[in-house]
């Protein structure tokens, strides 16, 4: 039986692998589509945001089905918890590579603003964070999931970064607005997509600790051990 329970855990883990490289994969094109102002990639986006979304109601229903048959106890328990709730933030960082793909699909039909760049250095950090985040929920590994929340400052420097920055841009030209307006909401998706990144970061912590660290993390608030609690 406890061979079987193992089972289920890997295959829950798969979901949750293949969710994540979808995303990561939609943003990559999304951001794609916006540096060489091309729509296939961006369609490419829109197109398998399905997949995603199913593989969100596969991951809820494998948790509610362990949940129900093996009542889990402690650290088990805690692990498919975090495994529905960090199915839900994959499938909103999917709505968000949505979004960024949509904008890109509209600044393809105009000139381009600025060259890119803490645009795209801002999506590498958030996939970075994407990509840590399920690594340490695979490996139940806090000290990962640690390094993963505090790398969220990063993200949110870029994004003010870009703002003033756009915003100069929209005070000196009023035709320049629209498309820095929509720079400005890629930005926003993009900041989006490292907090959801951090939620499960969080979730790591908590699952490995059995403690909630939400809402107040601090640079030093968080405890490096790594001992797995029960």
């Amino acid at each position: 039986m406890e061979r079987v329970f193992d089972e289920e855990l890997q295959f829950l883990k798969e979901k949750i692998l293949r969710m994540a490289a979808l995303v990561e994969d939609a943003l990559s094109l999304a951001i794609d589509a916006l540096k060489e102002q091309k729509e296939e990639p961006a369609r490419a986006v829109l197109k398998n945001e399905e997949n995603i979304n199913v593989l969100d109601v596969e991951v809820d229903e494998i948790c509610m089905r362990l949940l129900a048959l093996r009542q889990p106890m402690a650290g088990d328990l805690r692990f498919i918890t975090a495994g529905m709730k960090i199915g839900s933030d994959l499938e909103r960082m999917g709505d968000l590579a949505v979004n960024v793909a949509e904008l890109a699909l509209d600044l393809a039909r105009l000139p381009l603003l600025k060259p890119l760049i803490d645009i795209p250095r801002m999506s590498l950090l958030a996939q970075a964070m994407v990509r840590d985040a399920i690594e340490a929920f695979i490996n139940r590994d806090d000290a990962l999931g640690r390094d993963v929340c505090l790398r969220d400052d990063e993200v949110d420097a870029l994004d003010d970064q870009i703002f003033r920055e756009l915003l100069t841009f929209m005070m000196e030209d009023p035709h320049n607005i629209r498309r820095a307006v929509a720079l400005i909401l890629v930005s926003r998706n993009l900041e989006r997509i490292a907090d959801h990144a951090t939620n499960i970061a969080e979730d790591v912590i908590y699952m490995v600790r059995g403690k909630t660290i939400k809402h107040h993390i601090e640079k030093n608030g968080i405890p490096r051990s790594t001992e797995n609690q029960a």
